[in-house]
């Protein structure tokens, strides 16, 4: 007779794998989609020069841009390729995933603190959103305007991974210490709201990537202070810790510098 142990584990693993097939049948049919979408006839896709001046900010990307359209004509470019088609989808689908698995992986019944869990699920929500809504929306036929308070929005996102991610370092790292940890989360959320405020009214990118360098900053000292034994967490978790922080790094270097095409500027 099987055991319950041995019923449950067989009860999950077919669980499991019938979650990993929807995802790779999702994968596949996101695949199908866009080779067909290279078949597919869009609008007329403008050049560089042709384009709007709020979207002439890389002038190494040639050609491919989307002429100025409604709401359900941006909606409809999900299905044609353009230049903004690779940063969609690379946004778009983590969000999907994220959405869907994020929820069925944290292990809410170890986590006695359950706003830690639910602060880490919107700070890696909140970065794919902002840049699935600015990416997709940034040639709506409102213009400048409603381009920029898009591009807030997509800073925004940035903005609320790096307090939002950051809650759950401070709060483990400084759990032998209630009221400095306290104190030091009341802190953080409010220079990190003042930072967003900065970035978001910033004039130009270099400003923009300033205003998150306190953060890094931050974050960093938690990170010498677990190295040097003073704070808590997993000590094997410190690996993880500074590849994050470095990604994150050289992410907002890639952001500041819209080098794509530029060793071989061209068309899409």
């Amino acid at each position: 007779m099987v055991s319950h142990k041995v019923f449950v584990a067989i009860v999950l693993l077919n669980v499991y794998i019938g979650i990993q097939s929807v995802f790779y049948l999702f994968g596949g049919v996101i695949l199908t989609a866009l080779f067909a979408m290279a078949f597919l006839n869009g609008p007329r896709l403008l050049d560089w020069a042709s384009s709007p001046p709020h979207l002439q900010f890389n002038r190494y990307v040639l050609t491919g841009y989307r002429p100025i359209s409604s709401v359900q004509d941006c909606i409809r470019s999900l299905f044609y390729l353009h230049n903004e088609l690779g940063n969609i989808y690379t946004h778009g689908i983590p969000l999907l995933c994220f959405l869907v698995l994020l929820p069925l992986n944290i292990p809410w019944s170890q986590i006695s603190v359950t706003w830690l869990g639910v602060v880490h699920f919107l700070a890696c929500l909140s970065p794919q959103l902002g840049s699935v809504l600015y990416h997709l929306f940034m040639n709506h036929e409102g213009g400048e305007p409603v381009y920029h308070t898009l591009l807030k929005l997509d800073v925004c996102g940035i903005g609320m991974i790096n307090t939002l991610g950051a809650l759950p370092i401070v709060y483990s790292t400084l759990l032998c210490y209630p009221f400095i940890r306290t104190v030091t989360l009341v802190v953080y959320i409010l220079l990190s709201s003042h930072a967003i405020y900065c970035a978001v009214t910033a004039r130009s990118s270099v400003c923009r990537l300033r205003s998150f360098a306190w953060q890094a900053l931050f974050r960093f000292s938690f990170f010498l202070l677990r190295w040097v034994g003073l704070g808590g967490g997993s000590p094997t978790s410190l690996r993880h810790f500074l590849m994050m922080d470095v990604l994150a790094v050289l992410g907002g270097d890639h952001q500041h510098h819209p080098h794509s095409g530029a060793l071989q500027p061209g068309p899409l």
